[in-house]
């Protein structure tokens, strides 16, 4: 972010307890309570602009800060300034300057037609005709929606209400965009098709985008910053390579020789799997650096083939919240 440049989003030490109560246990007169405490003193800049994803484990409070952000949640402690505004405080000033997508909510008229929702939608905002109709048309091409926009949402695939849904958060030209859970659900050619909508939103408007998912492909294809949040703290702020170069401690390789009684002569410790035309290996980098590993393969016999590739991306992030006891 340039220091320069005042953030778009501001928190400094944001926190927010639940009180929930629990199953009355027989015999007794009253329920007990119990405090939760969702975020503990959380702080952080997002600048005009950024794609950042935020992740963490269910619970880490991850919905909560969107909530807040968004205007929905009153915090107990802290302070947080979104495009200049106090989100609960100035709520209705503030809405017509952010979209919100709730991946497991809609906020589209289930029996009506999308395009009278979007009709709606445009009073709502009070959007002049003109623009309405030039950004109407820009997103439904964008979002490959044209076909679909008299027909109602309930008759429509969890894809196309997905992207139905991107289109009327987008129509007021928000300038943050609140991304909760988007791709839930949805089919690889969905998850694409929003990715890169979402890329060509963010590059040609600058629009600045928070987004929470449990989707690593999401973040890796998304998000050049990401945010840790666990038990109610932020644990990180940075890179995601960064981040996962941490625990990128695992390689997959596999390999095919010219002849099939090539056998490779490999340490303890390394898991080989014979496959159909060769062999199938897990190995550590730190124990057995790739280019040593290369070469005891290459004793075996000519290779014909050899891939080695990352460890895979949740298995890393699953790591990662196992260490930090998430």
């Amino acid at each position: 972010m340039d220091r320069t440049e005042t953030p778009l989003i501001s928190v400094r030490e944001l926190s927010k307890r639940f009180i929930l109560r629990k199953k009355r246990e027989p015999g007794a007169l009253f329920r007990e309570k119990e405090t939760v405490q969702a975020l503990r003193e959380v702080s952080f800049d997002i600048a005009r602009g950024e794609l950042v994803g935020y992740i963490g484990p269910n619970g880490a409070g991850k919905s909560t800060t969107v909530k807040i952000l968004s205007g929905i949640l009153t915090p107990d402690g802290g302070e947080v300034r979104a495009c200049g505004k106090v989100p609960w405080k100035e709520r209705k000033s503030y809405v017509r300057r952010i979209g919100v997508v709730f991946g497991q909510r809609m906020q589209l008229w289930w029996d009506v037609p999308v395009l009278d929702s979007y009709t709606l939608l445009k009073e709502i905002y009070r959007i002049p005709e003109k623009s309405y109709r030039e950004r109407l048309g820009e997103l439904t091409e964008a979002l490959d929606l044209s076909g679909l926009l008299r027909t109602p949402l309930r008759q429509m695939s969890l894809g196309q209400r997905m992207r139905a849904e991107l289109c009327g958060s987008l129509l007021h030209r928000p300038e943050l965009l609140f991304l909760d859970e988007p791709t839930i659900g949805l089919d690889a050619v969905s998850k694409l098709a929003l990715r890169d909508f979402l890329k060509w939103e963010n590059q040609r408007y600058r629009t600045t985008v928070l987004l929470t998912t449990h989707d690593m492909e999401d973040i890796a294809a998304l998000c050049p910053r990401v945010m840790v949040l666990g038990h109610g703290r932020k644990l990180y702020d940075g890179t995601l390579q960064t981040l996962l170069g941490r625990y990128d401690r695992l390689r997959t390789a596999e390999v095919r020789y010219d002849r099939e009684d090539c056998v490779p002569v490999l340490p303890e410790g390394i898991r080989v799997e014979r496959t159909g035309e060769g062999y199938r290996l897990c190995y550590r980098p730190e124990t057995l650096p790739t280019g040593e590993l290369l070469s005891l393969l290459q004793k075996a016999g000519p290779i014909r083939e050899l891939t080695v590739q990352p460890q895979n991306i949740d298995r890393m992030i699953a790591d990662m919240y196992r260490e930090m006891d998430l």
